[in-house]
């Protein structure tokens, strides 16, 4: 497989794991006890810091792009084990982030190869 294939899967995990947390906090399923905004800050923020070296394909942000999804996985096996009403969600970004993961991490071994 190409290495802009990994790439592009990682993005595609990026911007499904983006969509769905925002998503999830605001739309979905609104939290009741602590603010959306701190909900936000907290889920989201993350995935932003080395969003802008992911976009320019540096190998680094790549690298840590993939390692910042890892959280992600353990958050949704988690929630999809202990609260079944929000399973769907869960799964989803069980696979958003597994998808980030893995594509990005391929996208930087096979740079590095070539």
């Amino acid at each position: 497989m190409q290495r802009i294939h990994f790439y592009h899967a990682g993005l595609t995990g990026f911007f499904g794991l983006f969509l769905l947390l925002m998503a999830w906090h605001t739309v979905l399923s609104p939290s009741t006890q602590l603010p959306t905004a701190l909900l936000l800050i907290i889920s989201v923020g993350p995935l932003l810091l080395p969003f802008k070296g992911f976009l320019n394909r540096n190998l680094k942000s790549c690298t840590w792009m993939s390692y910042l999804s890892l959280p992600y996985f353990v958050h949704g096996v988690i929630e999809a084990y202990v609260d079944q009403s929000e399973r769907p969600y869960a799964l989803l970004e069980v696979l958003f982030s597994l998808l980030l993961c893995f594509g990005a991490g391929f996208y930087v071994y096979k740079a590095e190869k070539a």
